[in-house]
């Protein structure tokens, strides 16, 4: 399969914060994130276009107690300056291993960060540099898994990979379940009726509209990212 052709040329990748964590309670662990970064290049050398969306959990999961009992929209926008950081150390990662990162903030922080701009983002990816999209949507009461389906969809990505510390959907738990078995696809009705979770409904529902496909799989999981870029039977399918 090595010589083959990848079956998808345009990625966007949803990283949750808490994946960069690796054993660590919180904050960013450096061999997760180098590793991490590996997988990543191994698929730009394909020749696939990676877009990257950032959660920020790890970042926020270490302030969240002061946090309680703070207005929504205010804990939403530190939640985003989390998502911020986290691209800044991704990027800083790539950079290190030899690939070119770009990282675009939807809430303006001109010193630190690009604005995102739209055909901005696709001549880098046409380039050959990995896009990192931080700070969400740029706005409160919306989750970072919806921004993956929001730029996924307007960067024309032909599949958002949805990475998880599972490989896939599954019937239940399956470490709370050893009978559990791993869904190979699912439609987007199927994964809502069966409300499996995978994402918020917000992010789902553009996703299914925009026929946007979603594979979820692990990140964990050696050499998993390529598989998937490749067409290989790796995690869990969700089409329209």
């Amino acid at each position: 399969m090595s010589h083959a052709a990848p079956a998808h040329k345009r990625i966007l990748l949803k990283l949750s914060g808490e994946a960069l964590m690796g054993d660590d309670s919180f904050g960013i662990n450096r061999a997760t994130i180098v590793r991490m970064v590996e997988e990543i290049a191994e698929v730009t050398r394909l020749g696939v276009q990676v877009a990257v969306v950032i959660g920020g959990g790890n970042i926020f999961r270490g302030v969240a107690g002061g946090s309680v009992g703070m207005d929504r929209a205010t804990a939403d926008y530190m939640g985003m300056l989390a998502t911020v950081m986290n691209a800044l150390a991704l990027a800083d990662a790539m950079d290190k291993q030899g690939l070119v990162a770009r990282v675009m903030s939807a809430i303006a922080i001109e010193q630190v960060v690009e604005p995102y701009v739209r055909p901005k983002a696709l001549q880098y990816l046409e380039e050959g540099k990995v896009v990192v999209f931080a700070a969400g949507t740029g706005n409160p009461f919306f989750t970072t898994d919806t921004a993956a389906a929001l730029r996924g969809a307007e960067i024309g990505a032909e599949l958002v990979l949805k990475a998880t510390k599972v490989d896939g959907v599954y019937t239940a738990d399956p470490q709370k379940d050893p009978s559990a078995t791993r869904y190979t696809k699912l439609s987007f009705d199927e994964a809502m009726s069966r409300n499996l979770g995978i994402m918020d409904a917000t992010a789902f529902a553009l996703c299914r509209d925009q026929k946007l496909p979603v594979k979820v799989f692990s990140i964990i999981k050696h050499g998993a990212l390529k598989r998937v870029v490749m067409g290989e039977d790796e995690g869990t399918l969700v089409y329209a």
